[in-house]
């Protein structure tokens, strides 16, 4: 794994134009989400105040991708995160976040396989069992209705014969990179 890099620092002006510090020039709200994909961690600060705007800029990104047909979260998860905001679940829910989107980056081939027996270490946390299912229900919006054991991976089976089982992790490692592009897109 490569170190880590230092956040790519991004000024916002008063005329709210985004000003990129390493490379001196102008950027807009598509060139961040590109750098975020790319796995570069970005700073929005404001140039007068200094307020951190990271968060505020990150959730506009979403918004727009989500405005413009590219549905990443479903209805009812984004429900249950307004709903979290006027909930003793508030306190509980970005841990339960963050921990569910690093597990799934670090262990997208075991999800894939079931979890394979993997020890869920937040299974003590107090509402997990909600917020399993809530994150259930993302899994299945996020993998597109693909399960293992599917239709598709029969018929790499079936159409491959003895390639079968080389083709099938192919097409099992297309779906990763590809379910790996949509979150990179949530950075």
């Amino acid at each position: 794994m490569a170190a880590k890099q230092d956040p790519l620092l991004i000024k916002r002006y008063a005329s709210r134009r985004l000003y990129n510090t390493e490379t001196s020039d102008y950027v807009t709200l598509d060139d961040i989400a590109g750098f975020i994909r790319e796995g570069r961690e970005v700073q929005i600060i404001d140039l007068k105040s200094g307020d951190d705007l990271t968060r505020q800029y990150l959730l506009q990104i979403i918004a727009e991708h989500e405005s413009r047909g590219e549905n990443v979260l479903p209805v009812d998860v984004l429900t249950d995160l307004v709903r979290s905001y006027s909930t003793q679940a508030q306190s509980v829910v970005p841990q339960f976040l963050a921990a569910s989107f690093d597990m799934l980056r670090q262990g997208q081939s075991k999800m894939m396989e079931g979890f394979g027996g993997m020890p869920n270490p937040m299974a003590q946390m107090p509402g997990f069992d909600a917020m399993q299912a809530q994150q259930e229900a993302f899994m299945k919006a996020m993998m597109g209705g693909w399960t293992p054991g599917s239709a598709q991976e029969g018929e790499a089976e079936d159409s491959a014969g003895a390639g079968g089982k080389s083709e099938e992790l192919d097409a099992i490692k297309k779906q990763l990179a590809e379910l790996q592009s949509k979150l990179s897109g949530l950075g």
